[in-house]
């Protein structure tokens, strides 16, 4: 018996909503299905204001060839690369990413290149200066390594002729 109850009173809601042409779960949708057609996915990416006919669309894509021509950088040695330029890179990423959430209309293709663009930008300084670390190190390496080799042969000179050195050190 409770099951029919239920049955009654679902079709006496569907009922009710098929009398006043209100469908549920769409808020925007008209009574009348002919007024409002629907568009299709290349119809709003042609219509949307960073679609395919703006700058908005193009400028993005154009600058992945920078990303890209940073990411083929990966394979050059760190000493062939510029820091001022890959520092320009980290700051142009990191400013215009932020920038891109700011601006109407907001624009996440741009601030998706942006975004891989900083990141690239910093892995890139991160391996210039490790090098010029690395390079610093080996000179003081180097150095310490002259500097133990004079000493070496000042003492096998003392060692040779303890006379003639204790003259030439009170000269």
């Amino acid at each position: 018996m409770a099951s029919r109850a239920g049955l009654r009173f679902f079709q006496s809601a569907r009922l009710s909503r098929a009398l006043t042409k209100k469908p549920l779960g769409r808020r925007h949708q008209t009574a009348d299905a002919t007024a409002a057609p629907t568009e299709g996915i290349l119809q709003r990416l042609w219509n949307s204001p960073v679609g395919v006919k703006t700058v908005h669309f193009w400028a993005p894509v154009m600058k992945w060839s920078i990303v890209l021509a940073g990411i083929s950088d990966f394979a050059r040695p760190a000493e062939s690369l510029s820091l001022t330029q890959n520092v320009a890179l980290t700051a142009t990423g990191v400013i215009w990413t932020r920038w891109c959430f700011v601006i109407k209309p907001r624009n996440l293709l741009l601030a998706a290149v942006n975004f891989f663009l900083g990141c690239v930008g910093v892995t890139q300084v991160t391996r210039i200066l490790m090098y010029q670390r690395s390079q610093e190190a080996a000179s003081a390496g180097q150095s310490a390594e002259k500097d133990a080799k004079d000493i070496a042969h000042t003492v096998k000179g003392i060692a040779a002729d303890p006379e003639g050195a204790a003259q030439k050190a009170v000269k």
